[in-house]
């Protein structure tokens, strides 16, 4: 991967007189500006239900594994839609692509807020993941063309929208849905309309590819042993993240403003790590050792958070955006460095695969609980993360041998390091 400034991002630099010169993560084109302003709405919409999960299994009278299921669809369509995301964008552009996301989104966080019963609600958040697949697959491509100061610059950028809406959902859930569950949703659609307008004014349509994306291409690109590698790695680690994103506000039981305080902590601490100290950790240790170590320390993260006092469950959940955020930037960086396949199609591909964990961890961990107790859940979650490390471990060669030819990786501007094996 590499972090020439020519191409697109030159070009869209020299249209933007801000850009002029630009080499820096904040020196940007509005139209990144603007994909990016998206792209924060896009991911509060993840973590927005996260404080009002308890409110709405009360005010539709349902158990905490029917609730789930609002991550579960939505994550279920979001991972067979990466399939189909690299087809459309390759054929209407990467601006009609985020245009039609968007919309989706809009149209379906409105639908869900006017929810009777789980049923609806399930089903309107699937059509919310389809819209958010659409839009956010495209989104990093879109970054990463159109952004000064080359892959380093765009990728942080993306990753910094990634930290700021996960730290903003599950605040911005709790602020409205302490008068109404339904409030979020209504918001998330007002904000998405907002990320639209921009989109509209901002944004031009893109360079297309110039041979277009079969449905079969993401899954082809796997067939490359580093991106495979990746993909199962980050499958083992998703299943980590979202039985703590979903699962532990039950166990906290929480109200909406106290649960989501602790997850905005979590989000600062996810955008932190991510954007300011997995770069520099990286430098100094290399990406496979930060990532098996993060991991390593996720696992033992969630185990004491399983089996603590409430105050030990407040204080990990909190702790484990830290090492999310590690575990984020190296994962992205590796899915879209370590194979030649171009960057959407190693993304959809590595999508396709990693989301199917994030919606088993939100339906499994209740029932697991169900079926056993209140710890055995994060047991669950402690050996899947040490399950990702294993891989990483064992397939270092593959993971780096694709990638050699593309080091050193030097970072932007102002000294960070983007990712060094």
């Amino acid at each position: 991967m590499s972090s020439s400034t020519g191409g697109p991002a030159t070009a869209a630099a020299e249209a933007d007189p801000f850009d002029a010169g630009a080499g820096g993560i904040l020196r940007q084109p509005k139209a990144v500006w603007a994909t990016a302003g998206a792209s924060v709405v896009a991911f509060m919409g993840i973590g927005l239900v996260d404080p009002i999960l308890p409110s709405i299994a009360k005010g539709l009278q349902a158990t905490p594994s029917q609730v789930s299921l609002l991550f579960t669809s939505y994550f279920l369509i979001t991972a067979v839609a990466m399939l189909v995301t690299g087809f459309v964008s390759s054929r209407i552009g990467g601006r009609k692509t985020l245009l039609l996301g968007l919309a989706l989104v809009v149209v379906f966080a409105g639908l869900a807020g006017t929810s009777d019963s789980v049923g609806q609600l399930v089903g309107f958040r699937a059509g919310w993941g389809l819209g958010n697949a659409l839009f956010v697959s495209t989104a990093l491509a879109v970054i990463v063309g159109a952004a000064a100061g080359g892959s380093a610059a765009a990728i942080l950028l993306y990753e910094s929208a990634l930290g700021l809406g996960m730290a903003c959902g599950p605040l911005v859930g709790a602020l409205l849905g302490d008068a109404s569950w339904r409030y979020p949703f209504f918001g998330t659609a007002f904000l998405m309309a907002v990320g639209f307008l921009c989109i509209t004014a901002f944004l031009k349509e893109q360079p297309r590819p110039a041979r277009k994306t079969s449905l079969l291409d993401p899954i082809k690109a796997l067939g490359h042993a580093g991106l495979a590698s990746a993909a199962v790695s980050a499958f083992f680690y998703n299943y980590t993240f979202f039985t703590v994103l979903a699962f532990t506000p039950f166990v906290l039981n929480m109200t909406p403003y106290k649960s989501g305080a602790v997850f905005f902590a979590w989000g600062v601490l996810l955008a932190v790590f991510s954007v300011v100290v997995a770069p520099r950790m990286q430098q100094r240790f290399g990406s496979l050792k930060v990532l098996g170590g993060s991991l390593v320390l996720l696992a033992t993260d969630v185990l004491v958070l399983g089996y603590g006092d409430h105050t030990t469950a407040v204080v990990c959940t909190m702790l484990s955006g830290a090492f999310i955020g590690v575990n984020n930037t190296v994962y992205t960086e590796l899915a879209l460095g370590v194979s030649a396949a171009p960057r959407p199609v190693a993304s959809a591909g590595y999508n396709f695969v990693r989301w199917f964990a994030a919606a088993a961890a939100p339906y499994l961990a209740p029932k697991i609980e169900e079926w056993s107790d209140i710890h055995v859940p994060f047991v669950v979650a402690a050996v899947t993360a040490v399950a990702g490390a294993v891989v990483v471990v064992v397939r270092r060669k593959a993971l780096t041998h694709e990638a050699e030819e593309l080091q050193p990786r030097h970072a932007t501007e102002d000294g960070v390091t983007a990712f060094a094996n």
